[in-house]
């Protein structure tokens, strides 16, 4: 008798949302058919890891606006951009992400905080600390761990073995962190390998995001049961443990002197911040600053320096031109060894190279949803109305054709130095890091690293996969990350 009446909701619920499905005005929207009336296929696909290239074949297929679950739509329309995530708009973020916040504790994620008006106060007390102007003064922490980079890859090219360059270039991103956040490394690169499970702990957390986000209503229930009964799954809480162990004591500890001859880390400038104005700065600010570079700053930059490598490597006449220009510019005594951020941004063409890595593979592959506000909007031709949820995936909108041209599928540095029109009309539609109001905190920490340590190892070494013929694989647990590409590291005979 249960079986049949179980049997007979689930048959009624199909038939509700069949029927609320062809008798709303968005009905003519495309989609996968299970989209139409189930989470399930949006859930299939982003379980397997492949959702950022459906999404990418599907706007291809069939245009602008995509279904992708009931009330949630793909947007590939760079039009739609500013009204989306602009800060007049309205739209806050989706419920995707309460998934990556402790339940009930949402106001202290400053990531996943749907509040615009908190997040922006919020914002505002930390957003100093990562502007460029201030970034560029942590130079000297970047320059340690490139240094140690180089050391170790120099012990690999003597040795001759294949690495997990991946790894190698996650363990540099880690220990930046570490050091621009608390003024010390945490060992990743002396050690290769994962140190007090936060690797594990960030792919856990990663993992388990991007799929609860989906059905986030059972989010309260599997969050505690992951902790309470499954210690190996607390991703979420053992990585804030890890932040509290290793900030707590600097919160707690003498307030240390500002670095008059070298940088001080963000925790120390915090505190002097908070000595100054304890409203302005409080503990759990600090915290969160801490959380969100240490939580984002390593696994993203991570992907993004892999992306370069592994795209320099396919292309060889890309690297040749790079060389060339690093060259050109040391001849004429305007880059240091190491390079500095400043003679960096001056190479256009590796500026440019770097660019072109971050669109082709940009480390976030899920859409960046947004809920329609009240009153309802129209997107791309289409009116959502109040409540429906709507977002841009970087891999779709940097796939678009019409923005990028017919040759978007492939990567070719020279776009971002063509017309300044259509260098404009690409910037625009540039979602790496998001867009609006919500752009990534942490974005030009990894703009700093990258054109710090990308010069420095194309000049000292050759990197050569094992398998240069074979494209390399992805997986999409929110960030997509790279698997499969081992390579050989030589030092080059000139330096």
């Amino acid at each position: 008798m249960l079986t049949s009446s179980l049997l007979l909701l689930v048959v009624i619920n199909v038939i509700y949302r069949l029927f609320r499905h062809y008798s709303s005005k968005l009905a003519s929207i495309p989609g996968p058919f299970l989209a139409r009336f189930s989470r399930f296929w949006l859930l299939r696909e982003t379980y397997y890891g492949r959702f950022h290239l459906k999404d990418v074949e599907l706007h291809r297929k069939h245009g602008p606006v995509i279904r992708i679950a009931p009330g949630q739509y793909s947007i590939d329309d760079p039009n739609s951009v500013q009204t989306i995530y602009g800060s007049k708009g309205g739209f806050i973020k989706s419920t995707f992400y309460r998934a990556t916040a402790v339940p009930g504790r949402i106001h202290e994620n400053l990531f996943a905080d749907p509040n615009t008006e908190r997040h922006a106060v919020n914002r505002r007390r930390i957003s100093g600390a990562y502007s460029m102007t201030t970034l560029v003064q942590l130079e000297p922490f970047i320059n340690e761990c490139t240094d140690i980079l180089k050391a170790r890859l120099t012990e690999f090219a003597k040795a001759g073995e294949a690495i997990d360059l991946p790894h190698w270039l996650q363990c540099y991103a880690f220990d930046v962190i570490g050091n621009v956040t608390l003024g010390k490394r945490f060992g990743f690169l002396d050690k290769g390998e994962d140190i007090n499970g936060i690797m594990g702990s960030l792919e856990i957390l990663l993992y388990y995001s991007a799929r609860i986000g989906i059905i986030p209503e059972i989010h309260p229930v599997l969050f505690f049961a992951n902790v309470l009964l499954f210690p190996s799954m607390r991703g979420l809480q053992h990585l804030l443990d890890f932040v509290d162990k290793i900030v707590a004591p600097r919160l707690k500890g003498p307030l240390l002197e500002k670095n008059n001859t070298g940088p001080s880390d963000f925790i120390t400038r915090f505190r002097h911040l908070q000595s100054e104005n304890p409203e302005k700065v409080r503990d759990r600010d600090i915290m969160a600053s801490a959380l969100a570079n240490i939580g984002a700053g390593s696994d993203t930059t991570g992907i993004s320096l892999t992306a370069v490598f592994y795209y320099i490597s396919k292309n060889l006449k890309v690297l040749d031109k790079v060389r060339h220009e690093l060259e050109e510019a040391s001849n004429r005594g305007e880059i240091s060894t190491p390079i500095k951020f400043k003679e960096a941004q001056q190479l256009k063409y590796l500026q440019a190279v770097l660019k072109e890595a971050l669109r082709c593979h940009p480390a976030t592959g899920l859409i960046l949803g947004r809920v329609v506000p009240k009153g309802g909007s129209t997107i791309a031709g289409h009116f959502f109305p109040a409540g429906a949820t709507v977002g841009v995936n970087a891999w779709a909108a940097h796939a678009n054709q019409d923005v990028f041209g017919e040759d978007a599928d492939i990567f070719r540095p020279e776009r971002w130095l063509e017309a300044p029109e259509l260098v404009k009309q690409r910037e625009a539609y540039f979602m790496t890091f998001g867009s609006g109001t919500r752009t990534c905190l942490g974005k030009n920490i990894s703009l700093l690293e990258m054109s710090k340590v990308v010069p420095e190892i194309i000049r000292w070494y050759d990197i050569e996969p094992v398998f240069p013929e074979r494209d390399i694989e992805t997986t999409n647990d929110w960030f997509v990350k790279q698997k499969n590409f081992p390579c050989r590291i030589v030092r080059r005979a000139s330096q």
